[in-house]
Formats: C-alpha cells, structure tokens, sequence
C-alpha cells in the first residue's frame, strides 16, 4: 500500500510503504466503540458525591414524642423524607474505568488507522518541524496543505519549534507516537503522521 509523503509547503517529496496488517484492515465500527467507550470511561473522575443518612449534618435525637402528637412516628430528622435529610442510592466516589485486553485496544488503533486511510483521510508528512516556533508560518502551511482540523503525531519526539506554534490552533493537536489512541484520530477530520510516527506505530502494533 503505496502512500505519497508530503512536506509542508504541500509537494509531494516521496512515497512510503504502508503495512497492510496495519492500515489494511476491514473497518468494524463495533471494535471502535469498545475502545472509545473504555478511554473515556478511564477519563471520568468519578468524585461525584452525595451525602447519606449516617452523613448529614443534623441531630440524630428522636424529633418528637412517638405517640400522641397526630404525626407518623419518626426516629431522626436525618430520614430520607426530610428535607435537608440523607440522599437515598445517591452517587458515590468511584472509579469507572474497566479492562480492556491489550490485543484488543491495539486492534482498535488499527482499526481507526484504516479507517483514516480508507476514508482518504490520512496525510503522510515528511517531517513535523520548523525553524521558529511561530504559530502563524505553521497555520499558513497546514491551510496550504487542507489541514484545518486534524490531529499530526510525531516520532519519539515532538520539535520543541513545531509544539510551541501549534499550542494555539484550536482544531490541531499535536502527539508523540507513543500517545497515538483512537479517540484522538477518531475525532479530528484528518489524521498526519510523519515517516518517524509510521515506523514508531509499526514497531508498536506488529
């Protein structure tokens, strides 16, 4: 699977082979789902609370004699059906993540890599880099080149110049290789990985 590089100036400088057990794959939407579901699902905080009987701030004394008074007998002002009382099966702090098995999230990253290059949204780069971090130069390139939402993963490393310019361009987030996840890819229109990220995603998933 034969992919033309790109430079930012948007000439194309080269072609690159794309594994097939990588960017080949049949798109299954289902594969996608799991794997968003279980990222975000890790993302929750899960510090939602409310407080409980034994929790609220009143006294637990008996609030009036149990017979005589015309009233349904009560224990404690910190009843449910008290206002300012204890919540009933309110939310607790916890953590919402589950497993996930590692063979499993890896199909995912394929998958939505395939998905990319299937759909025509996957650009080649040759290399993430500037020579000033200047957030205009690199908003004038990637416009140049029809990159306007997209999400750009870089080699091991991130160019300190190419990071620093693409901090304030709201739609274009910029990743190592190593935090390349389908949530990411899935959400932005285009997907550019440089020939490092090409090689670093392949030594990753084979």
């Amino acid at each position: 699977m034969k992919q033309d590089i790109l430079n930012l100036e948007n000439k194309v400088v080269g072609s690159i082979e794309l594994d097939k057990s990588i960017f080949g794959l049949e798109v299954c939407a289902d594969i996608l789902h799991r794997v968003v579901v279980w990222q975000l699902a890790r993302m929750q905080a899960g510090t939602h609370k409310t407080k409980g009987r034994s929790e609220v701030a009143l006294t637990p004394a008996k609030p009036f004699k149990q017979k005589g008074g015309g009233r349904a007998r009560q224990g404690s002002r910190k009843g449910t059906q008290f206002r300012k009382g204890g919540i009933v099966f309110g939310p607790v702090v916890r953590d919402h993540s589950h497993d996930l098995t590692k063979k499993f999230r890896q199909l995912g990253l394929k998958t939505a890599l395939s998905a990319k290059l299937k759909e025509g949204n996957l650009v080649i780069l040759d290399e993430a880099k500037l020579a000033e971090p200047k957030t205009k130069l690199l908003k004038s390139s990637l416009e140049a080149c029809g990159l306007n939402n997209c999400l750009i993963i870089g080699g091991k490393e991130i160019d300190t110049n190419f990071a620093l310019a693409s901090r304030n361009l709201v739609e274009v987030d910029v990743l190592p290789a190593i935090g390349a996840n389908v949530y990411d890819i899935l959400r932005k229109d285009k997907l550019v990985l440089t020939k490092d990220a090409v090689a670093c995603l392949g030594e990753r998933l084979k």
